[in-house]
């Protein structure tokens, strides 16, 4: 469907090259309006250059060492070689270069950038590297990196600007050795022990990632236990695999101050202790990209993080503006990113739309194991225990598991009772995001558990897991 509108009457402005704002730009676009969008460093935002590409992309690496080390349970002999000397020079047989993985990494993450920025091009946007302002409701104030500066007058604006590390004032990044998750991939040899502080998403991946490669890791976290917004059963397993890795988890353990100590760092703990390590990786939330954007000239309402309030189809409290993504206050993920600067484009655009729906956005932690959940939660449970069954599958019983030498991780699905349809579902284990595509797919289509379990599953697999749980969840006579 092409150009339903005037172009002429129809100029969008979009802030921000990253999830919301260019698969916003391609929206509109394809609808026909006169597209600009203003990036003051490469498209694909945070997501492609510094967090969610680039971490996932070192993941990969971690995962691979991972099934390395635990491939001897399997009969795999990497070296039979035991003299002192090969040891010494093979670093144990197999050994991680971070100069090389992050030479990768930053590679795809350029190339990712590339594709987005030609897609933009072909697609008819205007693609303009600078820095923009809003100086009114209906208008932007850009400054190229040219130099060249100029207004532009915008029948819908969207706000895509995205957020970045939060820094605590006695924890600077230094970008040597205090170090936030952008700039980790400047990194060229392995540090000899990485302090991780923070234990939310970001922390708990960075930490399973770098003790996976071979690095000793300590996790500060200043919870009872890590990944305090999961499902506590998955993080509760997590914990206990990161312990038998060798992981130093700190509990209840919050950062007083970080600072640099001879060529390593010093991190002091609230109660007095001391870790000392070689890096310190500050992993404690974000920060949304919202000042010095004339939010308040264009009447735009931030809550107090700085967080722009929008509705349920992007729009903030100033007429024809909208936002989308890391800068707004719903869930920090790409995919929301993307389709929140969708569905303002449809909606601005007077395309059909219909209103965010977040009961049904998959989500998956990237650590070893993975955790991934989607739709109704165990702390909804805890809420609503009359109208919902649940059963929780292991993993360990699975004939594929067994091959694979999977002993942690679960399947657990929420039901309604009476019933018997899918209302969620979290999964622990090796490619989880994965495996939680059928339940997605059942908590979408309002399928039920019955429907689930009559779906033929292949023998032996670990999707055969999603349909047994499934099955403890039958409902007789229906």
């Amino acid at each position: 469907m092409k150009n339903v509108l005037d172009p002429a009457q129809n100029r969008v402005v979009i802030i921000g090259g990253g999830p919301g704002g260019y698969e916003a730009a391609l929206v509109a676009a394809q609808l026909g309006a006169d597209v600009m969008l203003i990036e003051r460093n490469r498209c694909g935002g945070a997501a492609v250059l510094t967090d969610v590409v680039p971490s996932k992309t070192l993941i990969a690496t971690a995962e691979l060492m991972g099934d390395i080390a635990g491939s001897d349970a399997l009969g795999i002999r990497i070296s039979d070689i035991d003299s002192a000397e090969a040891t010494e020079s093979t670093g144990g047989q197999v050994r991680a270069d971070l100069g090389a993985i992050n030479q990768r990494i930053l590679g795809l993450a350029n190339a990712q950038a590339t594709d987005i920025y030609d897609g933009l091009v072909r697609a008819g946007v205007k693609a303009i590297k600078g820095e923009a302002t809003l100086i009114g409701p209906r208008e932007v104030s850009v400054v190229e990196k040219s130099g060249a500066e100029y207004t532009l007058d915008a029948d819908t604006i969207l706000i895509a600007v995205g957020a970045h590390p939060r820094e605590l004032p006695d924890a600077q990044p230094d970008g040597e050795r205090i170090l936030t998750w952008t700039q980790l991939y400047d990194l060229q040899e392995l540090p000899a022990h990485l302090v991780v502080v923070g234990s939310g998403v970001t922390g708990a991946e960075f930490a399973s990632a770098y003790n996976a490669l071979g690095c000793e890791v300590t996790l500060v976290s200043s919870r009872d236990r890590v990944l305090p917004g999961e499902d506590a059963d998955a993080a509760e397993v997590l914990e206990k695999v990161f312990r038998g890795r060798g992981m130093n988890v700190l509990s209840r353990s919050r950062a007083a101050t970080v600072k640099r100590s001879g060529d390593g760092v010093e991190v002091q703990l609230v109660d007095g202790r001391k870790v000392h390590a070689s890096h310190c990786l500050m992993a404690v939330g974000s920060v949304p990209n919202t000042e010095d954007l004339g939010l308040d000239a264009a009447g735009v309402q931030t809550e107090d993080s700085g967080h722009i309030v929008v509705d349920g189809v992007s729009r903030t409290s100033a007429p024809g503006v909208y936002a989308a993504g890391d800068c707004t206050s719903v869930l920090p993920l790409a995919s929301v990113a993307a389709m929140q600067g969708r569905i303002a484009m449809w909606h601005a655009l007077g395309d059909a739309v219909s209103p965010l729906k977040l009961r049904n956005v998959a989500s998956n932690v990237f650590t070893a194991p993975e955790i991934a959940t989607v739709g109704f939660t165990q702390a909804n449970y805890i809420e609503h225990p009359d109208d919902v069954e649940t059963v929780t599958q292991v993993l360990s019983t699975n004939a594929r598991a067994k091959m694979q030498e999977i002993t942690d991780g679960f399947v657990k699905i929420f039901a309604r009772k009476g019933s018997g349809s899918v209302l969620g579902g979290v999964v622990v284990g090796p490619k989880a995001s994965e495996l939680i595509l059928p339940i997605t797919l059942a908590v979408e289509n309002r399928l039920t558990v019955d429907q689930l379990s009559a779906s033929f599953a292949v023998y032996p697999s670990l999707s055969g897991s999603v349909t047994e749980a499934a099955r403890k969840l039958h409902h007789h006579g229906h």
